[in-house]
């Protein structure tokens, strides 16, 4: 039989990954410079950096851009609950969860215009809702609304956006909502917001949401590592209610 040898990655992610669990690197903890790390482990600093990458897509360090590597918190689990309500996601015993907001009005190109079914440069307000755990990104969400729809003031620090989508529901309780659920490598922005690694894959949900006449009220983009996430889809039929004649 013949054993393969393990790379030289394999061997200083292992050995990282066990200082971890056994806490002599303990959470929260810088790691050492990347240089330091490769002079330590006699490797090239790609070699080093792959290394670190195995540990980013086990969610074990999370990279922080002009600071460096930090062994991460435990993760926490994140459920997407879907099944044609107007309910985005949601996660499980995660009260000290923090969102912040950020609106932007801009104007609907390409594929956002395609997907809220406007003309191009039709005025749209953007919602971008960024989570965390803590002082580490938790999950993503830019949910893309007409103007005249949009919720004025939204400051609430629920997750997701709830007091968007609460509004929303009120103006137009009756909804159609259609989602498509996609496994991919993130783009740059989005690992470099969540401090994620960009081999690590990211369960992208698309979510529109449309009236009874069929105007899209929402397009949401979501975006969940792949490290942490579940999606629940449950079907719910509808039974139509008849009245009796007195």
């Amino acid at each position: 039989m013949i054993h393969s040898v393990p790379s030289r990655r394999h061997v200083i992610a292992d050995d990282l990954r066990n200082q971890i669990a056994t806490g002599r690197i303990k959470t929260g903890e810088r790691l050492p410079s990347e240089a330091e790390l490769a002079s330590r482990y006699a490797v090239s600093t790609p070699t080093l950096r792959s290394a670190l990458a195995v540990l980013q897509g086990e969610g074990l360090v999370e990279k922080i851009q002009g600071k460096g590597n930090f062994v991460r918190n435990p993760l926490r689990r994140i459920t997407y609950v879907g099944g044609g309500r107007l309910s985005s996601v949601r996660t499980i015993a995660d009260p000290t969860l923090e969102v912040t907001i950020r609106t932007t009005s801009l104007r609907a190109q390409g594929d956002l215009a395609a997907l809220l079914k406007v003309s191009a440069s039709s005025p749209l307000t953007e919602f971008r809702c960024l989570s965390h755990d803590g002082e580490s990104p938790h999950s993503l969400a830019r949910i893309y609304v007409p103007r005249d729809l949009a919720p004025a003031n939204v400051t609430s620090p629920s997750p997701w956006c709830k007091g968007t989508e609460a509004e929303l529901m009120a103006l137009c309780p009756r909804l159609a909502v259609q989602e498509t659920v996609s496994a991919r490598l993130p783009t740059p922005e989005e690992a470099a917001t969540l401090r994620i690694s960009s081999a690590l894959a990211v369960l992208a949900i698309t979510r529109v949401a449309a009236d009874v006449t069929g105007r899209v009220i929402e397009a949401a983009l979501l975006v969940l590592p792949g490290d942490r996430a579940n999606a629940v889809f449950t079907t719910h039929h509808m039974t139509e209610e008849r009245g009796t004649e007195g």
